[in-house]
């Protein structure tokens, strides 16, 4: 399997295997988060909360348990790796760490309350707020990661840097 990178200079478009890896688990993450917000939006409509609720508890379950992985690799792997170059306690890793957090509190709040039971539905369009919390910090944070941190990522990493990358996603 051949590197992009090993041909030199990158352009904006060409990333190496483990990083265009990553970017290509943002569009279907994206499409799930464009239901997510689809369905706050109906119970902000008042038309059959209940039923919009309960459908949203339960995609907003898939929609973490697909999230997960995709920012575990990131968190675990990529995240380390770049702050070798620019460290992590501020500066682009830590924004990015920082919006996982906020994200991943929003979605947290919105489970623990929405599976705790009986809420009005003035109560229900409030948790619903927290997905659409989530919904904006995600789609604002993969368009980060995909026009800033990449391509960064392309340029300052060695080529065994981003074969270790894509070995360990392989796994």
């Amino acid at each position: 399997m051949s590197c992009m990178s090993g041909f030199g200079g990158t352009t904006q478009g060409e990333l190496s295997e483990g990083l265009a890896r990553l970017k290509s688990e943002h569009p279907p993450l994206r499409a799930q988060m464009e239901g997510l917000y689809d369905l706050t939006q109906k119970i902000n409509q008042e038309n059959e909360i209940e039923e919009n609720f309960n459908k949203l508890i339960q995609k907003v379950i898939e929609f973490k348990n697909d999230l997960e992985p995709h920012s575990e690799r990131e968190e675990g792997v990529l995240f380390p790796m770049m702050g070798v170059y620019i460290g992590t306690t501020s500066g682009p890793i830590a924004v990015m760490e920082y919006e996982h957090d906020q994200a991943k509190t929003n979605i947290a709040a919105f489970l623990d309350q929405a599976e705790a039971g009986e809420s009005s539905p003035q109560e229900k369009k409030k948790l619903a707020e927290l997905i659409q919390n989530a919904y904006f910090i995600l789609t604002d944070h993969f368009s980060k990661e995909e026009n800033v941190l990449f391509p960064m990522a392309e340029r300052m990493l060695s080529d065994e840097e981003k074969a270790e990358l894509l070995r360990v996603f392989k796994k």
